[in-house]
């Protein structure tokens, strides 16, 4: 009977470590690809002192910073919508396949200013397709908010839920400071300001998209929320809205405390 109760004991120990294991393996891809999608969106503006004469022919260095930024504020102006389709799509097929699909359109856009020709090459087309590479990438980050918080927490084991979920924001950070990192680098060790402004610019770009590729090729082997699995079985889906509704005074006031850090930091 001793050695039985002992086996069992022993099984079940196992079951937990291996359960444990997976729950983790999951984090940390999942944070992994909210790293790369922060870098590549704060790219943009660790780089566009570089980059924004090449995109807005003026001669006034200060009205290209302007134009750039812009552009940056577009990003996050469709962020929200971002969200928003991100998480119906979470909802409905899924949150894995929600988190492969921001991962992708973060690689896309990058990829799109990476090889966007400047202002003497196309003329008025240059700007544009910034403009839609940086839409692109504030509507991929906003679903990345969102669906890669859900997915954190409901992987997390009941105990270690909120600090699993704190790896959102270690790794939005970190994502800023990988930015700024390679900036420093390429200013310090490897090109002039000159070579920077003419080329090198384009170099955190293409390092960003074969990241986003290579947090997309490791999400591929994420595993759907037991969460999700069960919410699969409800025949009765009620809309965002509706649900809401339900909460006439909590409800925006979270998403006011959601959006506000974000906007003014």
């Amino acid at each position: 009977m001793t050695t039985a109760a002992f086996a069992n004991e022993s099984s079940e120990e196992h079951l937990d470590f291996a359960d444990m294991r997976r729950r983790i393996r999951a984090i940390f891809i999942g944070s992994v690809g909210n790293l790369v999608e922060w870098y590549d969106f704060y790219a943009y503006a660790a780089f566009a002192l570089y980059f924004a004469g090449a995109f807005f022919p003026n001669s006034d260095p200060v009205v290209q910073q302007l134009n750039a930024a812009l552009l940056f504020a577009a990003g996050f102006l469709v962020r929200p919508l971002g969200g928003w389709l991100f998480g119906y799509l979470a909802d409905h097929r899924g949150r894995r396949g929600a988190l492969m699909l921001s991962v992708l359109l973060m690689c896309f856009g990058s990829l799109m200013i990476a090889v966007t020709p400047t202002y003497a090459s196309i003329g008025i087309y240059a700007p544009i397709l910034l403009a839609t590479a940086r839409i692109i990438q504030g509507l991929s980050l906003g679903g990345e908010y969102g669906t890669s918080a859900t997915y954190l927490t409901e992987m997390a084991d009941q105990r270690h839920r909120g600090f699993y979920s704190s790896f959102q924001y270690v790794t939005l950070i970190g994502g800023q400071i990988c930015a700024l990192f390679v900036l420093l680098v390429l200013q310090k060790v490897f090109l002039t300001s000159e070579e920077i402004r003419a080329w090198g610019w384009r170099i955190p770009f293409f390092v960003g998209a074969l990241l986003a590729l290579i947090a997309l090729i490791m999400r591929r082997t994420l595993h759907e929320t037991e969460a999700f699995e069960a919410a699969k079985q409800i025949v009765q889906r009620t809309s965002s809205l509706r649900a809401l509704m339900r909460y006439p005074r909590e409800g925006p006031i979270q998403s006011i405390q959601g959006f506000a850090p974000d906007w003014f930091r």
